[in-house]
Order: C-alpha cells, then structure tokens, then sequence
C-alpha cells in the first residue's frame, strides 16, 4: 500500500478523535480488509466463482455472487438487481455514510492496485487568463422604456459600424495562472463578484461565449479543443434548477442514465482478466458493486443509491424535488441534489460553485469528507467554492484559492497560507477562522483591523500588490517553475479525457427522454383533466347555442351560422394546445442546462413531447366532434364525421407543434405569449373567415396562403356544405346553397380542397415539429444574472474615512436602557453612530407562550388522535433594548414560529400565554408602528433602485410628523449605518435573477425596516447563504442598530465564533418547541460553557471548538437519549430560570410615569398619502419594467399596422354584407387579442408585486385599498396611450368616417376595452393563490366570450336560453358600441341584400346583430362599467383573500 494512503489514513483518524463523537474506536482496523475478503470462503462459493471465471469476458462481467440475506450464496445477473436486492448490497458496503464511505472506496482502490492498473487522474492547468466584459454603467445601465429604445437603436447602429460602441470594459479575471493537482482537494473562496464561478466556469470550459477570453486552459496539457471539456469535468453550478414533479431518486436516475459510465467497463474488463490471470478471487460484494456501476441504461442503478446515501438525500429520496406551486424538499436538499446530479456520472474533475449554500456545517462538513475520501482514494481532481465554511470544513482541504478583484491573492497549500500573510504583516487571531480572516483581509473596510506590525503605520494594501508580492512568496514562484516546464502529455491516461460527445448512444438517450416525458405526463396529468372537462364544458354551450332545431337551412346567411360553427370549432381544437406555451417554457431552464452539459442532443428532447402527445389529441379531439357533430346539425353521414374528426386530430397536432416552437422561439412567457399572440394573430385573420379571400389585399395573399388555419378551416366548410343537407338548389340560382355558402365567403368550392386541406396540416404538423428541436439547439436562455458592481474609488483615503473595519467582538457601548433621546445626541456628540430621530425603548417579554395548530391530515391517516399539534410549549422570555439576543435551535426547533407569533404575523392557528410591550398588553395595530420585522426571503419591489426602496418605507412609515428634511437626513444615515451607499442607484431585481446579490439584498432588508425607526426589530436568519465577510457586514449593520438602544432578536442558523459573539444573549430551543438554555454567553461564551458543562456525562469543549457547534452537538436528541437527561427539565430547575422568571414579572409591570402605546390613527400617515406613494411606486416600477411596458406598447404598434394594411380603406365600403362582416371582423379580431395580451401580460407582474404587498401591509405601511388604487392608477396612462397609438393607425388607414364624434367614439371604446381586459387579468390573479392558476381560470373565460362576442353567432340568433349571457358578455358590448357608432347611423342601401325592398345599412345591423345606434351611450357606460367593476373586484379580492400560509 502506497504511502499516500498511510498518511491520509493517519490524519483522518487524528481528526477523528478531534470531531466529537469518535466512533471508529471499536470497529475492526481496516487494515485486515486487504489481508482477506471480508467474509470466510466455503466451498460452494468457491465453485460457483471457479464457474463464474471461466465464462467469457462479456458474460463474466454481467454476472456475479451475491449472498442473500440468509447467508446463501447465489449467482445472479448484474442487469437484474432489484431495488431490494441493491439496497441490501449497499447496507452491506456503506451502512453509515459518516463511517463506512471511506473503508468502501479503500476497497475499491485496494482491487485495482491489486493487479497494478492506473487509474486515470486529470491536472488542471491555466496561464495568463484574462476574461473582460462589455458593460453599461450609471444611469444607462439601469432599464427604463427610454434606455431600452435607445440601446435598441444604438444596437443597431453599432452593428452596422455607424455609432461607436457606448458600453464600458469590465475586467474579471486578470492574469490568473495557476495548477490543479488530481489527489488534492482545492478550495477556492473570495469575496462577493470577486470572479469565483468566471473563474470555475472558464476552467470546466462552459464560459460564456459573450465574455472575452485570453490565455490558456488545458487538461494533462491537451487544449479545450482536443477534448470534450463538458464530459470530461463537472461543472455544479449554484443556482438549483430541477423539474419540481420528479422525485429525488428520479432526477438523479435521469441523469446517470445521460451521463453513461465513461471508461468504467473498459476499465473492469482489464481488471477481471488480470484478475483471472494471477487468480486473485475479490471481494464479492465489492465486486457486484463495480459490475453493477458498469452496466449503462438502467432505469435506478446502483450508483445513484449510492450518491444518495452519501449524500445524506436517502430520507428525502422518493420526495419530489418541488418548485414554488408544488412543494417539495427544503433548499438545503435541492442544493445537495444539484450536486449529486453530477456526481452520478463519471467525470473525473469536479468544479463546484458554493454547494453549501443553506446546508448547515455538519452536513457541509460530512459532504466535502466524502468528496475528501472519493478525491484522495479514486484520484479525483476537485476545485470547490464555499461561502462560509466552518473551520472543521476548511481543514478538509489541500489547497486554497483565494481570488480577490479578479486577482489571484494565493494558490498553494493550506498550511502555508498564514505564512504569506504574516510575511505581509496581517495576522490572523486565535478566536477567528481562517477562511473569515482570508476572506476580509483584502478587503478595504476590515484590513485594518489585522495589521500585526503594530511599529510601523498601516496604509492599505490592494489586492494588486497582494497579487505581486505572491509571485516572488516561495510557494507563488514553485508555481511559476511548474508552469514554465509543459506536462508531458504521454504520462496523461489514455482514459483520462473524454472524446465522445455525448454519454451514451443516442438510442439509449431516446429511451430515457421517453420514460422522462412519458413519467411527467403523468405527474402532469391534471393539466390534460382540465383540458378535457374544458373542452367538454365548451362543447355543452356550444352545442346548446347551435342547436339544430333552432338552425334552419334556407338561405345563405342561415350557411353563415354554420360556417361561424365550424369557425369555431376548428379555434377551439387550436387553441386548447395553448397550454403547451406554459408547459414548455417552464422546463426550458432545465433543458438548457442539461444541453449544456452535453446530457442529449435537442432532438432527443423534443421528439418525445410531440409523439407522447398524440394519444390526448385523439382523445381530446373525440370529445369535442362525437359530443357536437350531430346535436350542431352537421350533414348526417358517417364518412363525413369521420373524415372531420381526422382533419381536427390534424390541426390539434398542428397547433401544439406550433405552441411548443413559439415556446421555443420565445424563452420567457412574456415574449412567447407576445410573439405567440402576434402570430397567431396573422393566422387568424388571415384563415379565410375574418376576412375574405377576395377581400385580401395583394400585398397579404401570401399569408393567406401560409396560414394552417386557413387550411384546415377550407377543408372542413368543404366537407361540410357539399353535403346532401346542402343539395337544395335556391330560386333565381342554378347552384346548390352549398355552394352559394361558399361562394359568399369566398371559400374554395371543390371536394378535392379536403384533401388539400389535410396534406397541407400534415406538411405544417412536420414543419413546426422539426423547427422546435432547431429553434432549441442554436437559441439560448435570455439575459444572465449579473452582479452589481459600484463605482468605488481604490484610493487608500477612503479605506481611512470610513474608520476602518469594526470588529465584531468589540463592545463600547452594552448600554443600559437610559433616556433614549439623550443617548442618541450624546453618542452623535462622540462620533459614534446615533439616530437622527428619537425613538422610545421598548421591551417585549412573553410568558407561558403555548402555539398549536390543527393536526395535518396526512398525521391523522397515520394513527394520531390528538385534535391539534403543538408547535411551541409554554416558551417564556424577555428581550431589552441595547441587548442583542440570538434565537437559535436545530431545525424545526420553532425558531421562526416564536419570532412570527411573538410579531403577530401567523395567519393561522391557535396562540395562548400573555405578550407585553414595555409593561403593556400587546396589540398587533401599535406593536407594527414601533417594530420591524426582516423576513429570510428578502421581499422587496424589482424595479426600483435601494435608495427608492428605502424613501418608499420611510415615507409610509415614519410618522406624518418627520418633515421631508429629516427623513431624508434619516434614510442616508441608515444608509450610512447598514453601508448600501456605494449601491444608491442599484436596481433591486428578482433574487437569482438579475439585480442585488443575496448579501446586499439581505442588507436592504435591514435598511428597510431601520428606516421605520423601529424599537423592537425582528430578523430572521440575517445571515443565511452568505460569505463570511458578507455575514460580517450584516452583523456589524446589526451590532450598530443594538448599540443605538434599539431591541433586537436574530434566529440565526450556523454562525461562526465571532458571529455568534457577537451576541449578548441566546434563547436556545431544542425539538419540539421547548427553552432549554435563556441567558447572556459571557466572554467566549464562558456562562453558556459553564452552564452545559455543569451538567453530569455532558463532553467538554475542546480549545478553538465553536461554541455555536459544539452545544447544538450535545444538546441533540441522541445525546440526551445517551445522557438520560431532558435539558429542558434541566433548565427548569436551575438558578437561571427562576432569574428568567423575576425579570418577565419585573418587566411585565409598567415603569411608574409610562404610558401604553397609542397612536391617533392606524396607519401613519393619512389614506391620500398612501395612495400618493403607493402610486410613486408603481410609476418607477412600470417606467423600468421595460420587458411588459415597452414590449406591450411595440406589440400594439406592429398589430396596429399589420390590421391598418390588411384592413386597408375598409371604412369606406358600405356596399355589400361582407363588407360589414369584414369590418366587425376587423374590430372583433384586434379587441380579442389585444384585450387578451394585455390581460395575460399583466398578471406575472400583479402576482410578484402582490407578494411584496403581503409584506408591506404586514408591517403596517398601508391598507389594501391604496396599494390596488397605485395598481390600477399606474395602468390608465399607460393603457391611454397604447389605444391612442392604435387608434390613430388603424383609423386612419382603415379610413373610418373622419368626424370628431366617430374618433372620439373609437378611441374611447378601445381604452376602455383594454381597460377592462387589463383591469380582468388583474382581478383573476387577485382571486386566486398564483398566476399560473389564473392564467388557467382567465383562458376559459375568453373562450365563453369568443362565442358570444357577436361575431361568430349574432345576438338574435343565439337560443333564448343563452341570449341572457350575451348581455353579460363584456366583448360583446364592446363590438356593439364599435359597430354601431361607426355604421350604426349609415342609409344608404345594401346592393347584396336579398330583404325587398334592399334595406339600408342602419337596417341590416339593427336586423342581423341587433344593435340599435341611438343607446351608443347607454352602451358607452356599460363598458366604462366592467372597467370599474373588475378594478373594485380587484381592490376587495386583495382585500379580503390572504393566500399566504403562515
């Protein structure tokens, strides 16, 4: 055995005995693994392996001995392992992941050292690596409607070399060089947008080909070009993408079943004929592992049970991963499940981007082991990014990165890294992490306080010279000598990198992309329920309104009905593939990971979604024709049904292909569902109905030709009226009606166009279907997330102004409560922070505090009796001013739950024991005036900037009192204070997204609620997911809120030494809802020390140990199982709580002279000035929020002149019927779908503000009545000049009557049409818990609306049974007011019309549609009405519905 090993064997048993629970003490010493298999041979599983050798290569390694659970031996087939079987074998190997991972894969190396073969290893080298940016900055990188158009012109511009290009140079990565050693694990840290993932990105080569890129990247000294970089390396990336209906166990299948097994088989092949050469018998259980992990294609194969038990995903592993409409495992897991969907494959190097992000340190630190194990054992090469890595964790590691400002401060070992630093005169201090100290010793506000050479001054060095004095350091230059001699790339394995594409064959790949899709369209299968009982649903008012016996056949306009019938059926049959825009677009963002990570090539996706479709088409398609073909009255002849329903299960595969491309084309809902609309729109109007052929301008007959819609809307009418109903031959004609029909609407009149019809659906079904996987493979996901960067000057004055870092640890002033007033100018007086406004001190203590809520059902089905489920158990404490409480507990100890009761922002449930403020009762309408309350998911507007957001809290929420002076002196001390100014003008964004990165978002949070000038604050979990010197800043925006008198409890989940004493006390909660430590921590934590270890068994704390760790470690539920003891117990009986105990009486009296909170009025500030903000606010949001504003508007533009030039000078025929029809048609086509754009455009954006309206109005900023009055307001200027730009170019080139009532008249009735359409999309999002449900609930509503808009059935023909709901049809008031006041008052005769004598066109409206011109204005209020009416129901649905659960 190599020395290697020995020496990793040796430090991990040292470390061992350092973690707490050594547990390695009484199992056998590994050594004898290696002397003889790990069980005794008997002579029949001797024979059966001498049988088993002597098969062929092929065969021997598909086959091996597994011994069953009753000690027999017996052969089986590798390829047949069930799941039973498999999970057996792995109990075997790794029955404690923590304990057994390493002795498994020592076997594992030990076999293959065996018979000498080498294991492939990569080292990864980079020289002079520069990577630059093209940016806007200031003003011009924020978006607004006006930057969008000019960069959309300058774009242009610069394209064709006429303007300069505007945009400024951005570095990232400057002369990075460096060597990654297989064997070694590296960790790399530095600060935020310091350029880690540039920097993992650009070494597993998936940059972004937008970035610039010079230097050089190789791998065993081969070129990314000589290789396959995505299969040879795994790049994790931290952003967790996931299909939310697929389980753990599936998603991780899915991707080893993609990835393949690389040169596994190949390997093992060798392996077992050397074996069989120098008879060498393995261990049998190891050996079925290793055949097992050969054997591609299978659907669960045993690697993934492996990673998952490893991974500590076992528990979770048949849970869906979950998104945010299902729910699913916890952020910690979905992180770790990223991280296993690349380890079930077989690359050799790993590059991983902050995988710990919501992972508490044990879990962390048991997965970096792992990996520690796997790298050191296998010969792996490991680069990982970690945020906050506990001190346990960093000593994992060989090598550290430390990048700083796109520089490279230090690469090399971790043993050295202190050494370069005290050679630059900073040193770290005993209680502080290393990677802490690394991570801020380059950073301008916290160097300071590190400076060791106390005799000579400090100025600031930059990470510049860092980066400098490293190369001439002894490790920088051992580096540069490596890199000067090239590797010698005959030592790389010829296994080592990987020059196949893709992982496995694509028949293979086909196979799983089947049982994927296939597997989700069950999971799915509510979507196609709905699309059925939709279609069902419609079918029944469809079939009720033409209903045959109300559906004469005696003259042409009788044909018209029938055709409007057909018209109809074929829009429903297309447009119920409409939900295939949704349905992709949600599982594109996995998709193009997967393609980027050369998963399978986009053919093999997309082939599946249309194929798996086929069944539901046919049964959709069923539904509607055999429910409606004879009720309707359609020519009574089997063939013809049949031949119609043929051609709908045509055009319904038709429309979902093209659904899926515009999807595709498309890549976010708002531009697919714009574009979408736009091109369907062309179909529509273009399909022969709305307008007729002959009617076509010349410069539009080519969409007329294209359009599929107008092929299958001529077959059907086709097969329709040369039927035997349509044989009478009409008087003064010689042709049947049939044809009459035909020829009035200009379609085509041979039988022959049915079959045209149905090649030409065929032709459009293959186009669309192949487009979609082109469209997928060259086109690429929208706008990247980008940090934001500020202009900082790195000058060393500034690092001087801002009085350098200050420490943590550090207390000047613990202050008692005193005057509050006086201690905010005293402390302004000494330089130190104080508040510009007065603030009164307040105390909160709660007692007996008992929170239940009703039992689950899922509980109850499992045996539970109880009536209610008890979340927290008489908790009692008190939190003062001026004292900094941390709130801690392992998770589901209730930490969130006491602080939600405790702020009264539970929705539900039951809340006993008694709540004061300062002596007083609470109550929830004052206590949300003097309290904040920061949430973890940092909740805040998109689209306006830091400063905006804070001006916009400060306004609503100081009191009217404060003067525009003051609070904006208060917002900037805030500013100060929480240190966001350098990101003043920074746009906040969606997390994850775009904008804010999660350290500044969580400052924000922060600001926003000091801003209030609150005397009680709340915060719950301020520094989760965040770097260690991200976590500093929070804390030290904290530790200066506590030091101004304020009140503050933090839940805090894994805090580091000096985070976590940074506290003054700590309320410590175990399971179950109960207190079982509450009292100060002491200097290092020595109370809190002492009071643990006064307890008999409980293990002392070791030197350096974190405190914050080590008590959650001996207060957990195994411990006490260990101890015999129940802390809570323990603390009920001590000294401390009988202290606890006279505080909360003491301060539930009131102090003599003070007086209960009260305030005059709710709100603080009166009902106009919330409106008036409310409004501000959305002004900005909508002004920036260029994808749904300037978007909307340019969409409105081109519909406008695609109708102006299709309905060219239409206005001006009043001759003939058709000409009407043609102009209803015209208003009926743009109200539809305009009104439907505008309504589905604005529900992604009311839905994210309204969780920000949750929020705001919790903290009692404002009522729901002027947040829906801001929402609605902001649209009217907005909608006011979208129907002024239609109006005006349609008008004009429509060449309606050029007098001032008839404009006026248009103008106003397209408002307040998309007013209504605008204010309904609003109102369905209000109504119901997401957009995606409305979206779902809106769409069936417009096809009600379609039918009885009047166009496709006028008014008088429609049943009596239904002709109550035309009135109640908003489009339908719509088209009458349009219709009427343009026409409604024209004599002149019809030529075409066959009334005698010829009526007039007044006449022909007031008979066919039945609209009268004289109530133009009651028609006018009415559709002013609906406007109204959905934005009052919009207001109370806001008002009155909560769909927050907490």
């Amino acid at each position: 055995m190599d020395a290697s090993t020995d020496i990793y064997k040796a430090t991990a048993s040292l470390r061992g005995s350092l973690r707490l629970r050594n547990s390695s003490g009484w199992r056998n010493n590994a050594m004898d693994v290696f002397s003889k298999s790990s069980r005794e041979e008997d002579d029949e599983e001797a024979l059966k392996w001498a049988a088993l050798e002597k098969l062929p290569t092929f065969d021997r390694l598909r086959k091996g001995i597994l011994t069953t659970s009753k000690g027999e031996a017996s052969e089986v087939n590798i390829q047949n392992l069930g799941f039973e079987e498999r999970k057996k074998l792995l109990e075997r190997l790794v029955k404690l992941a923590e304990e057994d991972n390493e002795s498994f894969l020592l076997k594992v190396r030990n076999r293959i050292d065996r018979v000498g073969i080498d294991l492939p290893a990569i080292e990864v080298r980079f020289e002079h690596v520069n990577i630059d940016a093209e940016v806007f900055v200031g003003s011009r990188a924020l978006p607004s409607c006006f930057n969008f158009c000019v960069s959309l012109v300058e774009g242009l511009l610069s394209f064709a070399h006429i303007l300069p290009n505007k945009k400024k140079h951005l570095s990232i990565l400057k002369d990075a060089s460096g060597v990654i050693k297989p064997k070694r694990m590296t960790l790399l840290l530095g600060p935020p947008s310091s350029g880690k993932t540039t920097l993992l990105l650009a070494l597993a080569g998936k940059l972004d080909p937008d970035l610039k890129f010079s230097g050089r990247v190789t791998y065993n000294g081969h070129d990314m070009n000589e290789f396959v970089p995505q299969r040879t390396a795994a790049y994790i990336s931290q952003y967790d993408l996931h299909i939310g209906e697929m389980t753990v166990r599936e998603t991780l299948a899915f991707s080893a079943r993609c990835q393949g097994i690389g040169s596994r088989y190949d390997m093992l092949a060798e392996l077992s004929r050397r074996e069989k050469e120098a008879n060498i018998k393995p261990d049998q259980d190891v050996d079925i592992y290793m055949k097992a992990a050969t054997t591609e294609g299978q659907e669960a194969d045993v690697v993934t049970d492996y990673i998952l038990k490893v991974l500590g995903l076992e528990v979770c592993a048949d849970t869906m991963v979950g998104d945010e409409m299902l729910r699913g495992i916890s952020g910690g897991q979905r992180k770790r499940v990223t991280t296993g969907e690349m380890m079930v494959g077989p690359a050799k190097a790993l590059f991983m981007d902050e995988i710990s992000t919501g992972l508490d340190s044990s879990t962390t630190f048991q997965i970096v082991n792992s990996l520690k194990q796997y790298v050191h054992i296998l010969d792996g090469t490991a680069v990982i990014s970690l945020l906050q890595p506990a001190p346990e964790t960093y000593n994992l590691f060989d090598d550290i990165i430390l990048l700083s400002d796109g520089y490279i401060v230090y690469q090399g070992p971790r043993e050295t890294v202190l050494e370069f630093f005290e050679s630059m005169g900073f040193k770290c201090p005993d209680r502080k992490g290393v990677a802490d100290f690394l991570q801020e010793v380059t950073s301008r506000k916290d160097q300071e306080q590190y400076w060791a050479r106390k005799d000579e001054p400090y100025s600031f060095v930059t990470t510049k010279e860092f980066a400098e004095a490293f190369q001439s350091f002894h490790v920088g230059r051992r580096i540069g000598d490596e890199l000067a001699t090239p590797y010698d790339k005959t030592k790389s394995h010829p296994a080592a990198l990987t020059t196949k594409k893709y992982g496995v064959s694509k028949k293979e790949l086909l196979k799983a992309s089947f049982s994927r899709e296939y597997l989700l369209m069950k999971r799915n299968s509510f979507v196609y329920v709905f699309k059925l009982s939709q279609l069902f649903f419609m079918a029944l008012i469809a079939m009720t309104i033409f209903l045959r016996t109300k559906m004469p056949r005696d003259d042409s306009t009788d044909g018209g009905i029938y055709t409007g019938a057909l018209f109809y059926t074929v829009i429903m049959i297309m447009f119920n593939g409409m939900a295939e825009i949704s349905m992709t677009i949600i599982k594109l963002p996995v998709f193009y990971k997967q393609r980027d990570l050369l998963f399978y090539p986009p053919w093999v996706y997309a082939i599946p979604q249309w194929i798996l479709k086929i069944p539901i088409t046919f049964l959709e398609v069923a539904v509607w024709v055999f429910m409606t073909y004879y009720v309707i009255g359609f020519d009574p002849n089997v063939g013809r049904l049949f031949k119609q329903y043929l051609l709908l299960v045509l055009v319904n595969q038709m429309a979902s292909g093209l659904f899926r491309f515009i999807a595709a084309m498309g890549r976010s809902m708002i531009v697919a569902n714009t574009f979408g609309t736009f091109g369907f729109l062309l179909l529509f109007a273009l399909g022969g109905f709305i307008l007729a052929k002959e009617d076509i301008k010349k410069w539009w007959i080519w969409g007329y030709w294209i359009s599929p819609l107008m092929y299958g809307q001529n077959a059907l009418v086709v097969n329709e009226f040369l039927g035997n109903n349509w044989k009478k031959v009409l008087p003064n004609t010689n042709e049947t009606l049939g044809v009459t029909v035909l020829k009035s609407r200009d379609f085509a009149t041979h039988a022959y166009w049915y079959w045209i019809g149905l090649g030409a659906t065929v032709g459009f079904i293959f186009l669309f279907n192949i487009s979609f996987p082109i469209a997928l493979t060259y086109l690429n996901p929208f706008g990247k997330s980008q940090s934001t960067k500020s202009d900082e000057p790195e000058s060393n004055e500034q690092g001087k102004q801002t009085g350098g870092g200050i420490q943590l640890t550090q207390r000047e002033n613990n202050s008692s409560p005193r005057g509050s007033t006086s201690s905010a100018i005293e402390a302004s007086r000494n330089g130190k922070r104080g508040m510009v406004l007065p603030f009164e001190q307040h105390s909160i203590t709660f007692d007996e505090i008992i929170y239940s809520v009703d039992m689950p059902q899922e509980m109850k089905e499992q045996g539970v009796l109880e009536d209610k489920l008890v979340l927290l158990k008489g908790v009692s404490g008190a939190f003062r001013p001026g004292v900094l409480t941390a709130l801690m507990g392992v998770s589901g100890a209730g930490k969130t739950t006491l602080m939600d009761v405790l702020a009264g922002r539970k929705t539900g449930g039951y809340i006993e024991g008694n709540i004061t403020i300062s002596g007083y009762p609470k109550k929830q309408e004052t206590f949300a005036r003097i309290s904040g309350y920061c949430e973890q998911n940092d909740i805040h507007s998109p689209h306006v900037t830091v400063y905006e957001s804070l001006v916009y809290s400060a306004w609503l929420r100081l009191s009217s009192g404060v003067d525009f002076k003051t609070r904006k002196m208060f917002i900037e001390e805030v500013m100060e204070l929480v240190e966001l100014n350098p990101l003043r003008n920074a746009i906040v964004g969606l997390p994850g997204v775009d904008g804010l990165s999660t350290e500044q978002r969580k400052r924000l949070t922060i600001a926003v609620e000091l801003v209030a000038n609150p005397s009680i604050i709340f915060m719950d979990e301020p520094t989760s997911g965040l770097d260690a010197r991200a976590a500093a800043i929070v804390m030290r925006t904290v530790r200066n809120t506590v030091d101004t008198g304020r009140t503050v409890v933090c839940t805090i989940h894994q805090p580091s030494i000096d985070i976590f004493e940074a506290f003054d006390e700590l309320f410590l909660m175990k399971r179950g809802g109960q207190e079982i430590y509450v009292g100060p921590l002491g200097h290092h934590s020595c109370h809190l020390i002492q009071y643990f270890e006064s307890t008999e068994g409980v293990k002392k704390i070791t030197d350096g140990y974190n405190p914050a760790t080590w008590m959650l470690e001996v207060t957990s539920q195994g411990e006490e199982i260990a101890l015999g003891v129940d802390f809570t117990d323990v603390y009920k009986n001590s000294e401390l709580y009988r202290r606890n105990k006279a505080l909360i009486k003491e301060l539930s009296k009131p102090a003599p002279g003070s007086k209960d909170l009260y305030f005059p009025t709710q709100y603080s500030q009166s009902f106009w000035t919330q409106c008036m903000a409310c409004l501000w606010k959305q002004r900005l949001s909508y002004w920036r929020n260029v994808y749904y504003t300037a978007v909307r508007f340019l969409f409105t533009v081109f519909i406008a002149l695609a109708f102006g030039t299709m309905f060219w000078d239409l206005g001006t025929k009043t001759k003939r019927m058709r000409d009407l029809t043609n102009a209803m048609g015209s208003m009926y086509a743009a109200v539809l779908f305009l009104g439907v754009q505008n309504a589905s455009a604005v529900q992604p954006i009311v839905a994210v503000e309204r969780t920000v309206f949750y929020r705001e109005r919790s903290a009692g900023m404002y009522s729901a009545l002027p947040y829906a009055f801001g929402q609605v307001a902001i649209e009217i200027p907005y909608i006011f000049v979208q129907a002024s730009a239609y109006g005006l170019i349609v008008y004009a080139m429509i060449g309606f009557e050029w007098t001032a009532a008839k404009f006026f008249w248009y103008l106003f009735f397209m408002f307040f049409t998309l007013l209504y359409f605008t204010f309904y999309g609003m109102m369905s999002v209000a109504a119901t818990p997401n957009h995606h449900i409305a979206s779902i609930i809106s769409a069936a509503f417009y096809s009600i609306w379609n039918l009885f808009s009047g166009y496709i059935i006028p008014r008088p023909r429609i049943p009596i049974w239904w002709r109550w709901y035309s009135w109640a049809c908003p489009v339908a008031w719509t088209l009458y007011g349009l219709l009427v006041s343009q026409f409604g008052d024209i004599k002149d005769e019809l030529l075409d019309s066959d009334q005698i004598p010829k009526e007039s066109v007044e006449d022909y409206i007031r008979r066919y549609f039945g609209f009268k011109h004289e109530l133009v204005g009651v028609v006018a209020g009415v559709v002013a009405g609906f406007a109204v009416l959905f934005a009052v129901i919009f207001a109370f649905s806001i008002k009155v519905f909560n769909f927050q659960r907490r």
